[in-house]
């Protein structure tokens, strides 16, 4: 046992020993790669600075490969090898160090070497030269780039490590961007430099033959007047149509590689222009445009119209909320110079009002509106057959198969269950089951654990412990809505204590045990074991978008938690879209009714023209009193990003109606870029944070700043002055104090 500590040890003795030679051998090696760097972009910086001292420029013109075109033709007949050399290693000089230019080297080519000498050299010294500008980009800014924005950057090698030659393949067709752009930006990333190079050069050879042409025809121009020739105006013109021509190209290729294997059964004629699974808010916004439109559609739905959000979700969580809401307010009445009055009620009666006030939403969503609409609703289970037909099981024990040009997925999500052993046992609630199991309670559940400390969970521990329940809320993060700022979790963690939550966060589940008829969830904290008894166990620790059941493996379709979509909520087939909670990667009704716009127009017109999904302005709200409102940006996402903002801060304390109604807690919190009003982001803590988050959404939607905001009358005594006052503390933090100190002795010379 000594032997081996002793060993440890002198083993410990040597490491150390060696761990300066390694150090220094790392700076060095480091300096040296500095050292090779500064060289390199000093050898780059001088050849720039080269080109437009002496104004080389002129030698790239067109005007000046007119006139010198007579002798370049006679060099290049006394001296063929020697000119297409050196112009090759002009073109991947200019090239590598991204010059204007290389457009008219190209057309050089054609006008000297004619089409088929001229292609070649223009071709390999263009992928040679791009390749030498790649490089370079990547050994001289990719290091610090990736220090700067190294989250960014991953996400993009993400990208391209999955369709990057594609991606380099379609911009070197279609020359949207400009190539040495592409060269540059494309050497930031992990692309591999062989693949760089042999990409362009497929990909730029097409055009670098139309511009080789062109060339071809302009060293035959010898006045105006042959600008309007055939040949010339022939070269121009596909020029110009080119890039729409590779795009189209490209796009059918495409097309048919995804859909070759369904060829022999695509339809010569279709039943519907578009079907549509799943009657959540996605679904019926989508089904709702395709009808407005006058566009064949059939909506299917298995269980209940309206989805989560009326059935689990906002509507009959947010009614809870109201009555526990008032509970609380009576049991506090003397905040409002009241009797406090401990509330003695039904709790049944309360669940009854929750399922009444669904019952009186529920014709919003149903199947005689829609169908009023002019919209098919069937009721049954429906599956991808292929990417045009789908067949329906009926709830009447029918089926039907129908064909459609277009398909919108819209099924939703579920909750997620970990899967913690003796959990199925036990017995648990979600935040779909619990409304109809808690219906049927006489009383509040007397012990109730909430697992998960999200939204959700927020919502619905705060609520049930404010009817009564001895709430444990347990959360495996180290603080509850870890997705909002520390103050703002900090603030919600004490209104849950406040109303007797006993908020355990840092804690993991571990099992769930049922001794002699006492159920117990067991987490693990500091390294030890807890235990909290409960008589309902509510599991609110997210959602999971439903995936199964309705023939997306059978197509191929990929998922990685959600449907994978592109920008234009297009899936694998360019017929079959997604939208909603099943689409990602926002999981609220609001945001499924905004996709379901572009899913349904984009599938019924994307032919002509498609829309990207814009989800620049996306807000959101957790109805936990006081309420947390976002758009945008927070502290915490700016700070991961790298994104530089100025912070400014309303306490709601000192907003008049605030005080007014007893509700004087929480703040406005606006993030703009340093130095002026655009407003990147905005979070609101307090009651109706909700509603007062609308007037910053869109501000931020209409590219609105704060000042504004601040030049709008707001009603007062209203919580929206809070808006305002928040716009006046920015305005008075960049208030110009020079300016008016002058302006003060200008008054003062006023008086005398």
């Amino acid at each position: 046992m000594s032997s081996l500590a002793n060993s440890a040890s002198a083993w410990g003795w040597c490491k150390n020993a060696s761990a300066p030679a390694t150090d220094r051998l790392q700076t060095h090696t480091g300096i040296v790669v500095t050292l090779r760097k500064i060289l390199l972009l000093a050898v780059v910086l001088l050849g720039i600075a080269a080109f437009f001292l002496f104004d080389l420029g002129r030698f790239l013109s067109l005007d000046y490969l007119k006139q010198s075109q007579a002798n370049f033709e006679a060099l290049y007949a006394a001296e063929p090898l020697k000119v297409s050399l050196a112009y090759f290693t002009l073109y991947v000089v200019v090239t590598a160090l991204s010059f204007p230019g290389a457009a008219i080297l190209t057309l050089a080519g054609g006008a000297i070497f004619g089409l088929w000498w001229g292609t070649p050299l223009v071709s390999f010294a263009s992928s040679l030269g791009a390749t030498l500008a790649f490089l370079v980009s990547r050994f001289v800014l990719r290091d610090s780039i990736e220090a700067k924005f190294g989250n960014r950057l991953a996400e993009i090698n993400r990208g391209i490590e999955k369709d990057g030659a594609f991606y380099l393949f379609t911009l070197r067709l279609i020359p949207v961007v400009p190539f040495f752009v592409i060269n540059l930006v494309m050497g930031l990333t992990k692309m591999k430099a062989l693949t760089f190079y042999a990409v362009s050069q497929v990909g730029m050879l097409a055009g670098t033959l139309v511009y080789v042409n062109a060339g071809t025809q302009l060293a035959q121009i010898d006045s105006l007047q042959g600008i309007l020739s055939p040949a010339l105006l022939g070269s121009f013109v596909l020029l110009g149509v080119f890039p729409l021509i590779a795009k189209w190209i490209v796009g059918l290729l495409q097309k048919r590689k995804v859909y070759a294997r369904w060829a022999s059964v695509k339809p010569a004629r279709f039943d519907r222009n578009l079907i549509v699974i799943g009657a959540g808010a996605g679904g019926l916004v989508s089904a709702y445009i395709a009808a407005v439109v006058k566009a064949k559609v059939t909506l299917v739905e298995s269980h209940k119209m309206g989805g989560d959000c009326l059935n689990y979700g906002c509507v009959p969580s947010k009614a809870l909320i109201k009555s526990a809401k008032l509970a609380h307010q009576m049991r506090h009445g003397e905040t409002y110079g009241l009797h406090s009055t401990p509330p003695t009620f039904s709790f049944k009666a309360v669940m009854q009002r929750v399922q009444d006030i669904v019952r009186a939403i529920e014709p919003h969503d149903s199947v005689e509106r829609y169908t009023g609409l002019g919209v098919e609703v069937l009721q049954g289970h429906a599956k991808l057959v292929n990417p045009w037909t789908v067949e329906i099981a009926l709830n009447d024990g029918s089926k039907q198969t129908l064909t459609t040009r277009s398909i919108v997925i819209a099924a939703g999500a579920r909750p997620f269950v970990p899967p913690l052993p003796g959990l199925e046992d036990s017995g648990y609630v979600t935040s779909d089951t619990l409304w109809e199991k808690f219906g049927e309670l006489d009383e509040v559940p007397k012990r109730l654990v909430v697992l998960g400390g999200g939204p959700i969970g927020c919502e619905l521990a705060q609520s049930f412990a404010r009817l009564g329940s001895q709430v444990t809320q347990v959360e495996m993060a180290p603080r509850v809505m870890a997705r909002e700022d520390t103050e703002v979790s900090e603030l919600a963690r004490q209104a849950l204590m406040k109303d007797g939550v006993d908020v355990r966060t840092g804690h993991k589940a571990l099992r769930v045990e049922a001794t002699g008829g006492v159920k117990a969830l067991v987490v693990e904290h500091a390294g030890a074991e807890q235990r909290f008894e409960f008589d309902e166990l509510l599991c609110a620790v997210g959602r999971s978008a439903r995936l199964t059941g309705y023939g997306l493996e059978e197509l191929g379709i990929p998922t990685n938690k959600t449907v994978e979509t592109n920008e234009y909520l297009q899936t694998l087939y360019p017929n079959i879209f997604a939208a909603g909670d099943v689409a990602g990667p926002y999981q609220f009704t609001h945001v499924a009714a905004h996709q379901a716009w572009y899913a349904a127009v984009n599938a019924l017109f994307g032919d002509f023209k498609k829309f990207k999904a814009d989800y620049r302005v996306i807000p959101w709200a957790t109805f936990i009193d006081p309420e947390v409102a976002r758009v945008g940006l927070n502290e915490q996402e700016a700070k991961e990003q790298g994104i530089a903002v100025e912070v400014t801060k309303y306490g709601i304390d000192d907003l008049d109606r605030a005080i007014a109604d007893s509700e004087a807690h929480g703040f406005v919190k606006v993030l703009t870029v340093p130095g002026k009003d655009t407003i990147l982001g905005v979070m609101i803590v307090g009651t109706h944070a909700g509603d007062l988050l609308a007037e910053y959404v869109l501000a931020m939607k209409h590219g609105l700043g704060l000042n504004k905001i601040l030049g709008t009358i707001h009603t007062y005594p209203t919580l929206s002055e809070a808006n305002k006052y928040a716009a006046g503390e920015w305005k008075r933090a960049h208030a110009p104090h020079r300016l008016l100190e002058w302006v003060g002795r200008f008054h003062d010379w006023r008086r005398g």
